[in-house]
């Protein structure tokens, strides 16, 4: 199926940030924090960037499983950042995850980080290469990346299957992004080549479930 990119929009209209932050997401990213641990181990004690942030549920997850950890949360939709916001003050750790409001490339960040996370951003991207470089840019030596996405089905009656499984249940407007979205996720072929032209050939790339692949490893 070939790719069809999503409009260039941000998730940032109130109705649906909230629907999004609503939505139960906890097995994808339940997944997720599960292949960070067998990238990291189980002990994390570094300071963390969150690339696509959300409405933090990630965040939220990595800060209860790695109470040592400090996490800044980055994302590009103000809507989605505010409920953010509420979620960590309900669970009192705004000492340990810290929001920032910003688009990719991310200009400013610095090489500070001794992990570095993104869910599901990928394929929203307009160029895919700010996402591998604003990891190349910032993540310390040794540093730990995972980056997890959908993966493209390899025909449009998959997509439609994907979301009659998974989203048959959720708000119309979920059930629409989800089908765009598998339309605009890339290949495992796609990905390696996006890695290659980024300097990160070295990280691995799989398919971790029926529509997610994940890219992981440790920097030299």
């Amino acid at each position: 199926m070939k790719r069809t990119p999503e409009p260039e929009e941000l998730m940032d209209e109130a109705d649906q940030a909230l629907a999004y932050a609503e939505a139960d997401f906890s097995a994808s990213n339940e997944l997720f924090v599960e292949l960070f641990a067998q990238v990291q181990g189980n002990e994390f004690k570094g300071r963390m960037l969150d690339l696509g942030c959300g409405p933090a549920d990630i965040p939220l997850r990595f800060a209860r499983r790695y109470p040592q950890a400090r996490i800044d949360a980055l994302d590009g939709a103000p809507a989605m950042l505010e409920l953010a916001g509420q979620a960590i003050a309900n669970e009192h750790l705004e000492s340990r995850i810290q929001l920032h409001c910003q688009y990719l490339p991310a200009t400013n960040l610095q090489r500070e980080y001794d992990a570095v996370v993104s869910n599901s951003l990928l394929h929203h991207l307009k160029d895919p290469l700010d996402l591998w470089r604003s990891i190349g840019a910032c993540i310390l030596p040794g540093g730990r990346v995972l980056v997890m996405d959908l993966l493209r089905p390899e025909s449009p009656e998959q997509a439609d299957a994907l979301v009659a499984e998974y989203a048959q249940d959720a708000p119309e407007v979920l059930r629409r992004d989800f089908h765009a979205s598998l339309h605009a996720a890339y290949t495992l072929d796609e990905i390696r080549e996006q890695l290659r032209a980024s300097g990160l050939a070295h990280l691995e790339t799989a398919q971790v479930s029926d529509r997610h692949l994940a890219v992981s490893g440790q920097m030299p």
